[in-house]
């Protein structure tokens, strides 16, 4: 499951704290009923409060994206892109971090070890976080290989209050930084899932720009255009709908693991969960079968 948690500081948004430890008992009652998902790809967890939301949640195992002061390799330095890092100022380019990437993953099963990446490009009060990519790899029993899986959060749309095509640029940028860092950071071979807030709705461009720099299979796609195939308790609507929302999860099979997705679903949606945040959460239901 990827949700967005809306965990943004108090001078932002009131009331957060609360809403992500009832996050966490929300999460805690689906263990309870042997619904819970498997591994949770959180963004926006800004606030101290994320800890109640993990400690109530139950999961035996946390990674952390990157922190305030990460700072990393500048996978597109060689090509110099035109982008002045800072122009807007009074939009909250230039101010430094305020806050780290936001990103979590919790998970069921052990974590072998964690990879992240802080993107380099942002634009208007997106860089106020140290938004990036992190990347998880994780011990599945039955499995011949880990599973890596991805988490990610990247520049907003009119929410950054800068113009469109300071935005795009930004986004554009972290696409690329977002392939660069996955080509260099995977384990060949191994069965990849990727989710998170790509802020790609109603964006064919950016899904477009994305889709040609790392072309992971998006699960609403790929079940779209296989009717049937999975069972689908979230509405499609549209001849695009992975264009209707923010939250995409995507995969790749590996060499010796093949990844089919089964279901898929919305939750914290306001039916068997309340509505906690200004995203659903999405949930993905995959089957992981050994190759031959």
């Amino acid at each position: 499951m990827t949700y967005n948690v809306e965990g943004l500081p108090s001078l932002v948004r009131k009331g957060r704290g609360a809403a992500l430890k009832r996050i966490g008992y929300e999460l805690a009652a689906m263990r309870a009923k042997g619904k819970e998902p498997d591994v949770v790809l959180i963004q926006e967890g800004f606030r101290d409060e994320i800890w109640d939301l993990i400690d109530e949640s139950g999961y035996p195992y946390v990674a952390r994206g990157p922190r305030k002061g990460q700072r990393d390799e500048n996978y597109l330095k060689s090509e110099k892109p035109d982008f002045r890092r800072v122009k807007y100022r009074r939009q909250g380019e230039g101010w430094g971090k305020w806050g780290s990437s936001g990103l979590w993953v919790l998970s069921n099963h052990p974590i072998d070890w964690v990879k992240s990446h802080a993107y380099r490009y942002c634009a208007g009060l997106d860089c106020l976080a140290n938004k990036g990519v992190m990347l998880v790899s994780i011990q599945v029993a039955g499995l011949p290989t880990s599973v890596e899986i991805a988490d990610t959060h990247m520049n907003s749309h009119g929410a950054s209050k800068v113009p469109r095509k300071r935005y795009n640029e930004a986004h554009a940028l972290q696409t690329q930084e977002l392939g660069r860092f996955l080509q260099a950071s995977r384990t060949p071979g191994a069965p990849l899932i990727v989710g998170g807030d790509f802020n790609v709705r109603r964006s064919p461009d950016r899904f477009d720009k994305m889709m040609s720099d790392y072309p992971f299979v998006v699960v609403s796609r790929w079940c779209h255009e296989r009717p049937g195939a999975c069972d689908t308790q979230i509405s499609y609507t549209g001849e695009a709908p992975w264009l209707n929302t923010q939250d995409l999860i995507g995969f790749l099979n590996g060499d010796a693991v093949e990844v089919i997705p089964k279901a898929v679903e919305a939750t914290f949606d306001g039916a068997d969960e309340p509505v906690l945040s200004d995203h659903n959460g999405y949930k993905v239901t995959f089957s992981l079968t050994p190759k031959g």
